[in-house]
């Protein structure tokens, strides 16, 4: 039988899951009222935008967003079909696709992101010490390297 958590522990997961889902909600409504994309469609644009060529393997781009293949093809085609990125074949693996920034995804991602910024700012950042900041960077990279690892073994019971 899994151990119960501590008192200490089941607050700070409930304070946790609470205040990160409200958080994110936040976000995504003030995003899409604001720049009508979506915190998924944000977010590609980014990770696009920071890379090499503003291009990335489909597979690559699905491993950082979390997104599943199929979830991932549904989310660039819906922003293909809004001109917010392309689909190109791989230049050297005709098998591979890739997931390419186009002129209108660049510029819809420079409209949004400062109002995004600021929303960020305003809901999570301002309430922050230095010390805070760097503490929460500590444990959701060691979280988030320890998950990605461990993302296809099963867990252990």
């Amino acid at each position: 039988m899994t151990e119960s958590l501590s008192a200490a522990e089941l607050a700070g997961w409930r304070a946790y899951i609470e205040s990160s889902q409200l958080l994110l909600t936040r976000l995504e409504e003030d995003l899409r009222a604001g720049s009508a994309l979506s915190f998924a469609d944000y977010h590609v644009l980014v990770l696009l935008s920071e890379t090499p060529g503003q291009r990335l393997r489909m597979g690559e781009l699905a491993n950082r967003l979390v997104f599943s293949p199929s979830r991932l093809t549904y989310q660039i085609s819906a922003m293909q079909r809004r001109g917010l990125v392309a689909r190109q074949t791989c230049p050297g693996d005709r098998r591979g696709q890739e997931a390419v920034l186009t002129a209108a995804g660049l510029l819809a991602l420079r409209e949004a992101a400062p109002a995004h910024l600021a929303a960020v700012r305003a809901y999570l950042m301002d309430d922050l010490d230095d010390a805070e900041i760097a503490c929460l960077t500590r444990v959701f990279q060691r979280l988030g390297a320890r998950l990605r690892a461990d993302r296809t073994a099963p867990l252990a019971r």
